[in-house]
Parts: C-alpha cells; sequence; structure tokens
C-alpha cells in the first residue's frame, strides 16, 4: 500500500411549569429498535429489532441488544418459528448464532411477559453481481490512491462505526432516510460518471445498498458496493483512525485499547500520546507473544512520526498475526502534536496490557469470589439456575429463584438489598440483572463460570 494513502483526509459529517399540580412524568417508553436500524427498518408494536446476545434454554429466554439497553424475551423451544435469511430453521440453531447478528423478534404479551413467537436473523443483502466490487479490487484502488485509481471511496455507516475505524481514502456520507441527497450533493464528485464505491458493516448491512440505490436515483452511472466492507477488511488488511477519533472517541472516554508508538527510542522519550507503548517495528515480532489473547479482539492503534512506514509496518505485522481492528493513525505523533492535542512526558509503558471493559452489572470474579467467602447482610446472592442444578450443591446463604421463575416471584426478592445473581454460565444471571434492574432493584451479577459441589465449595473461571 502507498503510504500516501495513509494520510487520506477522513471526510465527517454538527411557558412557567406548576411544579406542585404537575402529574409525574410517565416512563419513558423502551426502544424497540436501535437507532440506527431507523435508517432501513421499522419495528412493528409487537416487536423489537436488535443484536443478538445470548440464548438460555434452560430458563427459555432470549436476550438482544438495543444500542445500550437489553430487551429480555421469553420462547417455548416447541413453538418459536427460527428463520435465517429467509431459509426455517430448527430452534436449537439459536445455540449458534453468532453474539452480534441482527435479528427481529415477533412476541405476544401477557401480564407483562413479553414470548417470542418468532425470530428472524437477517441474511446475506442480495446485490446484483455487476453491482458488486471485492476486496482485491478494493484493496488495489486503495494502494493507488484516489487519484491515480480515479475513485471515490465511502464509508456509509454512522459516526460512532467510523470512529473505530475506516479504510483509507474513504471518505464518510453516512446513509440517512432523510438529508442523503443534500450530503451527496456536497461530497460525492461532481463527474458522475466517475466511480464511487460504497462499504457499511457486512454481509447484511442495508447502508450501503441503499446509499447505491440513491446515488443512481442521483445520476451516478458507476457507483458500486463492497458488500463484505469493514469487517472482511479489518481481517485483512490495516484501517486508519483519524487522530481526533482517538483523542475523542477512545483516550477521552476512557474506553480501553492498545496504543503503539512505533518510533525510535529517542523520538518517544522526548513526548508521547497518552497510553502509548513503545514498539518498534524490529521489536514487533518479540512483542506479539506477549500480546493480549486475540480472542479478546483488542482495538490497536499505531502511530509513527508522520509518514506512516513504521507505523504500518508494525499494523500489518499483527494484522498478519490474526488481530482484528488494527488501525494506523494518519499524520502520526506529529500530526497530533500540530493539532494542539495534549503529550506526556517522561518513558512510556514498554509492555501492552489490555483488560476489555466488563459488561454493564458485572461485578467481576474476584469481587464476587469475596461475597462467596463473607457475604455482608445487605447482600443476597440470588441463584438462578434449575433446581435440579442447584441439587448438586448451592453457595452457603444463596437464595435460589430459577430465571424463568424470576418474574412471577419477585416478592420473594427483598427491595433493601443488593442482589447479586449468579448461574453456571453467567448467561441466566445476565438475564436475570436486567429483569431485576427494570423493577427497581439495586442489582448485578458475575460473567463466569461457576462449579458449586455438595459442601458449596465455588470454582470460578472468568468468561
Amino acid at each position: 500500500m502507498k503510504l500516501r494513502t495513509l494520510t487520506a483526509l477522513i471526510a465527517v459529517g454538527l411557558a412557567p411549569v406548576a411544579f406542585a399540580q404537575a402529574p409525574a412524568p410517565a416512563p419513558a417508553a423502551k426502544a424497540n429498535i436501535p437507532k440506527m436500524c431507523t435508517n432501513c427498518h421499522k419495528a412493528g408494536p409487537d416487536e423489537v429489532l436488535g443484536n443478538f446476545e445470548n440464548v438460555a434454554f434452560k430458563s427459555q429466554s432470549i436476550q438482544l441488544k438495543i444500542d445500550a439497553a437489553t430487551e429480555i424475551v421469553k420462547f417455548d423451544p416447541k413453538a418459536i418459528q427460527v428463520v435465517e435469511g429467509g431459509d426455517p430453521k430448527p430452534a436449537e440453531a439459536l445455540r449458534d448464532m453468532r453474539k452480534g447478528h441482527e435479528a427481529k423478534i415477533a412476541y405476544v404479551e401477557r401480564d407483562g411477559v413479553k414470548t417470542a413467537t418468532k425470530i428472524w436473523f437477517k441474511g446475506p443483502i442480495k446485490i446484483a453481481p455487476e453491482k458488486l466490487v471485492h476486496y482485491e479490487d478494493v484493496a488495489a484502488l486503495v494502494a493507488k490512491g484516489p487519484e491515480a485509481g480515479n475513485y471515490v471511496l465511502v464509508d456509509s455507516r454512522p459516526l460512532p462505526r467510523v470512529q473505530e475505524g475506516t479504510i483509507p481514502t474513504a471518505i464518510n456520507l453516512p446513509f440517512t432516510t432523510k438529508g442523503f441527497d443534500a450530503l451527496a450533493a456536497e461530497k460525492l464528485p461532481a463527474d458522475k460518471a466517475k466511480r464511487v464505491i460504497f462499504f457499511c458493516q457486512g454481509i447484511t448491512c442495508m447502508l450501503s445498498p441503499n446509499s447505491l440505490l440513491r446515488a443512481e436515483a442521483l445520476g451516478y452511472t458507476n457507483a458500486r458496493v463492497y458488500r463484505e466492507g469493514w469487517p472482511e477488511w479489518t481481517q485483512k488488511s490495516v484501517g486508519i483512525l483519524a487522530s481526533t477519533h482517538l483523542k475523542e472517541a477512545w483516550i477521552g472516554k476512557d474506553i480501553p485499547h492498545v496504543l503503539i508508538d512505533a518510533r525510535p527510542a529517542a523520538e518517544v522519550k522526548a513526548g508521547f500520546i497518552k497510553g502509548a507503548v513503545a514498539i518498534s517495528p524490529a521489536q514487533v515480532k518479540a512483542a506479539i507473544a506477549k500480546f493480549p489473547n486475540k480472542e479478546l479482539k483488542p482495538p490497536i492503534m499505531v502511530y509513527d512520526a508522520d509518514n506512516g512506514k513504521a507505523a504500518m509496518d508494525v499494523a500489518s505485522a499483527l494484522t498478519k498475526a490474526g488481530y482484528l481492528n488494527v488501525t494506523v493513525i494518519p499524520g502520526g505523533f506529529n500530526g497530533w502534536k500540530a493539532s494542539g492535542y495534549p503529550v506526556e512526558a517522561g518513558a512510556p509503558a514498554t509492555k501492552v496490557a489490555y483488560a476489555p471493559r466488563p459488561r454493564a452489572g458485572d461485578i467481576g470474579v474476584e469481587a464476587f469470589r469475596k461475597l462467596v467467602a463473607s457475604t455482608p447482610a445487605d447482600t443476597l446472592i440470588l441463584d438462578v439456575r434449575n433446581t435440579d442444578e442447584a441439587n448438586a450443591g448451592m453457595i452457603k446463604g444463596a437464595k435460589l429463584i430459577p430465571d424463568e421463575d424470576l418474574l412471577a416471584r419477585l416478592a420473594e426478592v427483598p427491595k433493601d438489598k443488593k442482589i447479586i445473581a449468579h448461574c453456571s454460565t453467567g448467561v441466566r444471571a445476565e438475564m436475570a440483572y436486567h429483569k431485576l434492574k427494570d423493577k427497581g432493584y439495586n442489582a448485578a451479577f458475575v460473567n463466569a463460570e461457576i462449579d458449586i459441589d455438595k459442601a458449596g465449595k465455588v470454582k470460578l473461571t472468568a468468561n
């Protein structure tokens, strides 16, 4: 890849109240569809759309993520219809669905409990073959650069996704049902015969296919879609991340990541970006052996002084080693400093450390271990496993209410105590946590594999 592509700019979409008499505000309606999905989809009154998170057959529950919220829906394995990409599947197929897969659930609600009648999982978006381009085509163009390659590469995803990284040379033109045409007039080329390639979040994402349709309606005659998009690119190649996104979306929000300074040691000592670990191209092979587990999928950003050669060498080595989400910071340290962003002094770290942010409500294995050893009077350990599991052994002092019975037995759960839920894998415990939280309880859970013997001895393994 030519180095000039690394410095390509990323264009990114900026009366008195009588309190004494006013009634208490009604609780905000719970979203039934992720905000990003509203660009292409709608949810009916008895439907929820979201990202599939977990299924628990023992408690017959499905967990969906809807932006920052969580929806728990019951199901009957003998009655639910499961459809993936238009093809019917047995209920057991739910066990193998990938986490994060887009799903829609139709349900019936009785006594406040939603029970799924049908769940659809999105299949690959169908696009005419002549409208598609593939990784090799995009990689060859990116290596040439927009001028020599005579193309415009467009990231159709919203800004939060672009802040995770994008393909080198891409501009950002998010697809929206409103306002797309006006943005297109600003960002797409005046020459409507020029090659324009849209991409988004993979084969099930509608943003780039919809962008293609709108672009063609606006008169563009050489528009195409890289359907596999960012997910495939980050498996095979290195992305870029604007320094402003590193600062605002990662460092500023204290989101866990790995930041590598690939400059010579003498330059690093003179100043570096907060949190950076010094690893030069000559050191990267040895450093990879001590890197975090690839299964954790740590977001990795690399920078050098300015031109990207050293950063690209380090980033490429990491990608070849099987790490995803590896990006280079265009403009490097000099660009960062020129933007007036803060610079750290002293000695940077020399060893990479990464711990993903815990799931909401997860107290962690060590905190739970302490509770098991000595449970405070203001805390209740809630065992949400099935009775047959609990018969093999329970934590001393814990209360057993199987997850599937929890909503019907809430009267047994004290409101004046902190409730810590556990199961055997963490899946049902997390579902129980969300149910309790929705009902106003001070609740948490532990995301761990748990074995308990007859004597109440507990073996914990963090997930």
